[in-house]
């Protein structure tokens, strides 16, 4: 990631009246229409945003995805099935927009799109390889969409390079952004992490897989997100993908489905027909302290804060860095009634915290240490916790930024590993550290309320001699070799290390250059002086 993003980053996390592009909220056609659209049906649409008060609750983007081709023509310009659109997007767009609505559309990176199979003329050769600028003009220009979603059926066809192709349609995009002097949103759809380079190409990227309208789906997706939310922010978000609320999922399935990608800063782009949408998921969908966990203004990821089996807890600062707000969601994955033990240090606070319920709008003052919450089976509560901060002194090595990590390519990079939450402090560590420079771990949201001197343990496990180098704020490092715990799952902590954090957030790295790191669990701060 560029040194300039990063510094950028930095400053806004610094600031807490800074704006930044939200998560994209609004509609797509592909989970309830697939293939099977039309210019009155994407109308239709627009009208039930408007009719049901899901345009005023915020959702504005009407997006087409694939189906609406007739091939390339032998002079390389796109062909509008007009049999479907017998107006031209033009008109569509035109409509769209009258109505206070933006409108989005898709392509692939590569020749193909996914749902021509590779075989259906309508969708071979549409896509945006070798034509990048000239369909940017087509989309943005002639068509005025505000919004398009590239996929990766054709570019996985001609093997391409993800990095190199993304880039080359981002740069394309920003061209035709420059010089029509509007906003255009970039979804990236990869189906899997593709690396932190992203960042600088999109606005948000899939990290998953297609969703399906089954709770096996939905548990699925949030397993693959809970420990890859530090690649989240700055106006840059992890997407789990659409919505399938308002279909057949139970009530309790949509509040989980709805709490986790709010609190996660996923776009909400909803999936169903809301023509016939059921009154549970409309209101759910206008859920305005949900809607507020998205569409916070810092644009932060949720790491765990703490697990009981499948129960997770995750948690964000919302409105200012440290202040006296977090969303806090709990989450059961089981198939029974949970209940947990809440704790209020882990959530990030002292005792006297107020626990506001998202879903049942009551409020709780809790005096203790812990806050008992009852979870049904597939279910989840929402809550905004609001009291006195306490500085966090354990960090995880799993809610860390890791500088190679990346799910595409047959590279070897660290990444989370999960484990029982007994074996390790929040149930995962940090595997395959090290061996090159740039495969290092940072937590960048170190925070020190004053400043001062520190002394940090870091947990780490090893079968053999390691060594690792530890940073604060990319000053020296601090060598710590022959790390050894006997064996793999042994888990042993450092001797105690001194470092100085400065006032606000701080970034300590682990790196090893040379050879592999060992497992990282966590590292511990304690507070020695000012």
């Amino acid at each position: 990631m560029k040194k300039t993003f990063l510094t950028a980053f930095a400053l806004l996390l610094a600031s807490s009246t800074w704006a930044i592009d939200p998560p994209t909220m609004g509609w797509s056609s592909w989970n309830t229409f697939a293939l099977n659209i039309n210019e009155d049906l994407i109308k239709s649409q627009a009208d039930a945003m408007v009719k049901t008060g899901l345009a005023a609750a915020g959702y504005k983007y009407i997006n087409i995805d694939d189906g609406y081709w007739n091939g390339r023509g032998d002079d390389g310009h796109l062909r509008l099935n007009t049999d479907l659109f017998p107006n031209g997007m033009r008109h569509l767009t035109d409509y769209i927009h009258s109505i206070g609505l933006k409108a989005g559309i898709y392509s692939d990176a590569g020749d193909n799109t996914c749902g021509s199979g590779n075989r259906h003329a309508w969708g071979l050769g549409v896509g945006f390889a070798g034509y990048e600028d000239q369909d940017c003009k087509l989309y943005f220009d002639d068509w005025n969409f505000d919004f398009i979603k590239v996929d990766y059926c054709g570019g996985r066809h001609m093997n391409l390079d993800e990095r190199e192709q993304y880039t080359k349609v981002s740069n394309a995009i920003r061209r035709q952004a420059q010089r029509l002097g509007k906003r255009i949103v970039f979804n990236v759809c990869r189906w899997a992490y593709p690396g932190t380079w992203i960042s600088d190409v999109a606005d948000s990227w899939r990290t998953t897989g297609d969703i399906w309208c089954s709770w096996g789906s939905v548990k699925n997706l949030i397993r693959e997100n809970l420990y890859i939310q530090a690649y989240t922010g700055g106006g840059h978000y992890n997407d789990i993908d659409m919505l399938e609320i308002g279909r057949t999922l139970k009530p309790e399935e949509e509040i989980t489905h709805m709490a986790y990608w709010c609190i996660t800063s996923s776009p909400l782009l909803i999936g169903c027909d809301m023509t016939s949408i059921p009154e549970f998921s409309l209101n759910l969908l206008k859920n305005r302290d949900l809607l507020a966990m998205n569409q916070d203004r810092l644009g932060l990821g949720a790491p765990v804060v703490q697990r009981d089996g499948d129960v997770y807890v995750v948690a964000k600062d919302m409105e200012k860095i440290h202040g006296k707000k977090r969303a806090v969601v709990v989450v059961n994955l089981s198939d029974r009634e949970q209940q947990i033990a809440l704790d209020i240090n882990k959530i990030g606070f002292a005792k006297g915290v107020v626990m506001h319920d998202c879903i049942g709008g009551d409020d709780t003052k809790v005096v203790a240490d812990r806050f008992m919450v009852d979870i049904p089976a597939h279910g989840s509560r929402a809550f905004f916790a609001i009291g006195k901060r306490v500085e966090q002194t354990v960090y995880e090595a799993e809610e860390a930024w890791l500088k190679e990590y990346q799910e595409i390519a047959n590279k070897q990079t660290a990444r989370p590993v999960t484990t029982s939450e007994d074996a390790t402090s929040g149930g995962a560590y940090v595997g395959f550290l090290g061996n090159y420079a740039d495969n290092y771990l940072e937590w960048r949201n170190v925070y020190s309320e004053t400043g001062g001197t520190y002394t940090a343990v870091i947990r780490y496990s090893s079968g053999e001699d390691r060594y690792i180098d530890v940073s604060v704020n990319g000053g020296d490092n601090n060598h710590m070799a022959n790390l050894n715990t006997g064996k793999f799952g042994t888990w042993k902590d450092t001797q105690p290390i001194t470092m100085k954090l400065k006032k606000g957030l701080n970034t300590i790295r682990i790196a090893n250059a040379s050879g592999f790191a060992p497992d990282i669990d966590c590292i511990t701060l304690k507070k020695v002086s000012k």
